[in-house]
């Protein structure tokens, strides 16, 4: 089997299997762009490889195949930076919710009832 026959093949797989993961809702959209993304890439570099080759004379490597691991780390790069970037903005947010129950816990049990708006709601 032809190699450029099997990137297509796979990449053709992991388009259909980005999608599917965005329709049954378990991969959310915004990070499903990143992914569709870098099938779409994989999908014409496999169909059209002298893009390859046109690309990395230009930037000056000389051997193409380097190129693919050099896009490959730089994509992996971002996508480590970007769901580093999301945990810190979620571990923020469970912090403060964490600190927002121990308040309301703490006002329960010393018995201070007090409705959002400021009234007093002990009868």
């Amino acid at each position: 089997m032809n190699i450029y026959i099997l990137g297509i093949a796979f990449s053709l797989v992991f388009l259909f299997t980005v999608v599917d993961l965005m329709r049954r809702r378990v991969l959310m959209e915004q990070y499903s762009l990143l992914w569709l993304g870098m099938g779409v890439v994989i999908l014409l570099l496999s169909i059209f490889p002298q893009w390859l080759n046109g690309v990395a004379v230009a930037v000056g490597i000389y051997y193409a195949p380097s190129l693919l691991f050099l896009i490959g780390f730089l994509f992996m790069l971002g996508t480590m930076l970007h769901l580093t970037v999301v945990l810190s903005r979620l571990t923020k947010r469970t912090v403060r919710l964490v600190q927002e129950i121990a308040i309301l816990k703490a006002e329960l049990a010393d018995g201070n009832h007090t409705h959002p708006d400021g009234t007093d709601k002990t009868d």
